[in-house]
């Protein structure tokens, strides 16, 4: 019991994270059709923004400023990196965002260091939530899910229940419309393509001190995240958020049970030696696996389900 519901917390608490990454990259795409391959490397400047605000003014400003930050140079590279490609196609776009990402692990390594920079938990946040079964449970993991949650109400009221939401996604339907109304298009895109941006930086301001922050964190969570917007369906966030938590805690089962097929065989009677053919396969166990098992998931839902779990286009 005590197991299997801490993994699970622990699990959610993950998931939520990556949904807080996929989330901006789902809006950017289903509202401008853009697949940004640069969305983890905004995770990276969020972290590292954060980081150096904190050491200043402390961790609460960050959280507010390290976002805004990453937001408008997101809405800058869209006016001035992607707009002038709108015109030639995806492709372009996609080369485009592929090269910034290189871009931006160099900047950051030449502003901040090739070594993981100091960015702890505020002392407010650093402690149990609560003890169950003398495991405890802290209480940043919590706020984590708080803000992600909260962030997906926000997401959600703004899209759906304000003229500006509904603007957006007349622009991505009916643009000649909606520029006939008076408004700006390109401009509408660029503050969506900001605002994805900032959710990827604000993800990196609650994740950077979760885990780690270095010039690696890009590339360790950005195979993921696409991994998560096809799952879930390109372009659906209600997808994004069902498979990011599924993911989540499918990794962190597989990561907490050390189990191999050799063990589940010699269980029921058979006898497994280094000279059983195909030892060193039957050997693995399943936390060694589990990087893995996100990108299964991803051929299993591209075979039987190519729109993915909730997504409309194939």
């Amino acid at each position: 019991m005590e197991f299997t519901l801490f993994t699970l917390l622990n699990g959610i608490s993950y998931g939520l994270l990556l949904f807080m990454l996929s989330s901006g990259l789902t809006l950017i795409f289903s509202m401008m059709g853009v697949l940004n391959f640069a969305h983890a490397s905004f995770y990276m400047l969020g972290a590292y923004i954060a980081y150096t605000i904190s050491s200043v003014l402390g961790f609460w400003p960050a959280l507010v400023l390290a976002p805004v930050a990453v937001g408008l140079i997101g809405a800058l590279v869209e006016r001035y990196g992607l707009r002038p490609l709108h015109k030639y196609g995806h492709i372009p776009e996609l080369l485009f965002t592929f090269g910034l990402s290189f871009l931006v692990v160099e900047l950051v390594q030449l502003i901040w260091g090739r070594a993981a920079v100091p960015y702890p938990i505020p002392k407010e946040l650093d402690g149990p939530l609560f003890t169950l079964f003398s495991t405890s449970f802290p209480i940043y993991r919590g706020f984590m899910m708080v803000v992600a949650l909260s962030m997906l109400a926000g997401i959600y009221l703004v899209l759906t229940r304000t003229r500006v939401g509904l603007v957006i996604q007349a622009a991505l339907s009916h643009p000649d419309a909606v520029e006939a109304l008076g408004h700006n298009v390109p401009r509408i895109f660029m503050w969506v393509f900001g605002g994805g941006c900032a959710l990827a930086g604000l993800a990196g301001v609650i994740g950077g001190n979760a885990f780690v922050t270095e010039p690696g964190m890009a590339a360790t969570v950005g195979s993921i995240i696409f991994v998560v917007v096809v799952v879930g369906g390109m372009g659906s966030l209600a997808g994004a958020f069902y498979a990011s938590i599924l993911i989540g805690v499918l990794q962190t089962f597989a990561v907490a049970l050390d189990y191999s097929l050799m063990t589940l065989l010699n269980g029921i009677g058979a006898n497994i030696t280094m000279d059983t053919p195909g030892y060193e396969v039957l050997k693995l166990t399943i936390s060694q696996s589990a990087a893995i098992l996100p990108f299964l998931l991803l051929v299993l839902i591209l075979i039987f389900r190519p729109k993915g779990l909730m997504g409309t286009r194939e």
